[in-house]
């Protein structure tokens, strides 16, 4: 790939990976298993966060080109927000196995149909802004990878984040078509707030927004060196997916494929031998991991800086407040949240559970939910 496909034109030979999984457990209740968050729409922008996500990919993969991932319970629900999607285009999950089943499967999948392409994977529950400099990254990272390089979009951190991971860039790339790709010197998981002030004041870190683009062959390979039996398990339900015998093959092999991310099975041990690109990225990103984070997505609702996140059962109007500031209210139980005399907290109303809790302590609502499936009721999860 000699320079990058004009930003009007699909990526030659490209297609787009959208694992859709997890149940969003740090936005319960609004978040369930049944309805997670990339089935929301969290920003109110009219489209659910999986909606936004294959909006965006559409102008670089063209029709046809995006395959999605997800739970088997999910389908319907995927299905009718997405009705373009082929019966080509959707990959079933029995159970949830980790990113890096869910991708490795998809790429498998893909090099049976059309050979050794470049595919990217992008999570179904990020909100990204700037368009233009969105699609640019990706045919960055689409050139490294088709020189060999698993490449990886890395965030410019707006603030010492300890809620998400980092790449570490290094040297330039020197590829043609990705003139800003750098080699990734590694990864690290979710620092303390010291250490991420020290990565971010470096000006070497960028939030790792689990984006990777990599030759199927390339990532297959990585996959089969580091992870053999990982590997040849996908490599037989794949060598199955378009027969008759997928359903006896998946129920056979996937309860025994390991569970690990693809940042654990190849991105880190890949890095660590240089194989890893990073392009910079420019554009707006957050994964909406709390509520905290969705504050920072909606606009203010008064001049005290509160945000409510409207829904079909109930919008800003729903939502009384005397003497409160910076409240973050998601009003979805059908009647009034009225706030008197406290700032800075976290309402979200639902016909069956109601949360209450502070903006400082949004990060650990994953904890009440291990409350809550402790006490057996688990039609609340």
């Amino acid at each position: 790939m000699s320079a990058a496909a004009p930003p009007d034109v699909p990526v030659p030979g490209f297609h787009a990976i959208v694992p859709a999984g997890g149940a969003g457990t740090r936005l319960w209740p609004l978040s369930r298993a049944s309805s997670p968050k990339f089935l929301h729409d969290l920003t109110g922008a009219g489209r659910t966060l999986l909606q936004g996500t294959v909006d965006r990919l559409r102008p670089l993969t063209g029709p046809g080109g995006v395959v999605l991932v997800t739970g088997a319970g999910h389908v319907d629900a995927a299905r009718a927000q997405l009705p373009e999607l082929s019966d080509a285009e959707v990959l079933a999950e029995p159970s949830p196995r980790d990113s890096m089943a869910a991708i490795g499967l998809a790429a498998a999948v893909l090099q049976r149909r059309h050979g050794d392409v470049v595919v990217g994977s992008f999570a179904a529950d990020q909100v990204v802004s700037g368009a233009a400099a969105f699609d640019a990254a990706v045919r960055e990272a689409a050139a490294a990878a088709h020189e060999g390089y698993v490449a990886t979009i890395g965030i410019a951190a707006s603030r010492p984040s300890v809620a998400f991971g980092y790449v570490r860039s290094g040297d330039p790339l020197g590829v043609a078509g990705a003139p800003s790709a750098l080699h990734a010197r590694g990864f690290t998981e979710k620092p303390d707030a010291a250490t991420a002030r020290e990565y971010v004041a470096s000006g070497e870190y960028r939030w790792n927004a689990g984006i990777f683009v990599s030759r199927t062959s390339v990532l297959l390979d990585h996959l089969a060196r580091l992870r053999p039996a990982l590997h040849d398990g996908l490599r037989e339900i794949a060598a199955a997916w378009d027969t008759p015998e997928r359903d006896a093959v998946m129920d056979a092999v996937w309860p025994g494929l390991e569970k690990i991310a693809i940042d654990h099975a190849v991105a880190e041990p890949v890095a660590a031998t240089g194989g890893v690109a990073v392009v910079p990225g420019t554009f707006g990103w957050d994964d909406v991991g709390d509520f905290n984070s969705l504050a920072a997505l909606l606009p203010a609702d008064d001049d005290a800086g509160s945000k409510v996140l409207s829904t079909e059962h109930g919008d800003a109007g729903d939502v009384l407040r005397v003497q409160s500031a910076g409240s973050v209210v998601v009003p979805a139980g059908d009647r009034v949240v009225a706030l008197l005399g406290i700032d800075d907290v976290v309402v979200v109303d639902t016909p069956d559970a109601l949360l209450v809790t502070t903006r400082a302590r949004a990060q650990q609502v994953r904890q009440m939910v291990d409350t809550v499936r402790a006490s057996g009721r688990e039609d609340l999860l």
